[in-house]
């Protein structure tokens, strides 16, 4: 059972005992009989539990960074904050989009349920990438390039600092790329040749890639991510730890994400 099934059962059970206790038990009680434990514990949580589910579901949701597919701009070990109402507000658990707020656009950092399942049941899994294609646009990539409809993304080369020694593959190159109104960092790999080709970008569709491009699973390998497969935008590190290290890394904490 998925966290936000958990909570929506939790909230329905405590709040419930709450209500009953309300309407039929608490009436009946002399004015000096204690409250039943369950109705003590159900009282307290009730509001909690909901502030949670509310906050997780219409506000914000954590989310730990667990592979260096999004190196530089994210590490594993960030802990990040995604917006959940950038592109759009949607019902816990039934994922039903009931108001809608925006889409994404190019280059946005987003978080999304992985849309390739092998059996209907197996659990949702959320994947990082960033947004390259659009709907309707046609998606190259070639020799490190990203094309949109026809057109080169620029790329600009740029010294790897010390500090990406531990994080970057030997030999791999710094760039900054310009994806929309997004100006952000990408490692390649000149000596490693990945999957190339083009496509388009269906209807409801979204083309995403990490920005380690030569060690990222995304949508060259997969495909597409469908509209209702996105969990929202990334927007903060909150927190980051070096596992090397066992510590902090103080200099991420708040870093918004471009």
């Amino acid at each position: 059972m998925s966290f936000p099934a958990i909570m929506v059962l939790l909230v329905a059970i405590t709040g419930l005992i709450w209500l009953i206790d309300k309407l039929f038990w608490a009436p009946r009680r002399d004015n000096n009989a204690k409250e039943p434990v369950v109705v003590e514990y159900a009282r307290s949580f009730f509001p909690i539990i909901l502030l949670v589910l509310v906050i997780r579901s219409f506000v914000a949701e954590p989310f730990r960074i667990p592979s260096s597919s999004m190196v530089p701009t994210l590490h594993i070990g960030d802990f990040i904050l995604v917006n959940k109402f950038s592109y759009g507000i949607r019902l816990p658990v039934l994922n039903t989009k009931i108001f809608d707020t925006g889409e994404p656009q190019r280059g946005d950092v987003v978080v999304f349920r992985y849309p390739v399942k092998k059996h209907k049941d197996d659990p949702d899994v959320d994947y990082i990438k960033r947004v390259v294609g659009l709907p309707g646009d046609k998606v190259g990539y070639f020799n490190k390039t990203i094309y949109i409809n026809g057109k080169p993304v620029a790329q600009e080369p740029l010294e790897k600092p010390e500090s990406m020694i531990n994080i970057a593959a030997p030999g791999s190159e710094l760039r900054s790329e310009q994806l929309g109104e997004h100006k952000h960092l990408i490692l390649v790999e000149p000596g490693i040749k990945r999957v190339e080709g083009e496509t388009v970008v269906p209807e409801g569709h979204y083309f995403v890639m990490g920005d380690n491009r030569d060690n990222s699973n995304d949508s060259r390998y997969w495909g597409t991510v469908p509209e209702e497969n996105l969990v929202g935008k990334a927007f903060l590190i909150w927190m980051s730890w070096d596992w090397n290290e066992g510590g902090i890394v103080w200099n991420r904490l708040g870093k918004s994400i471009e």
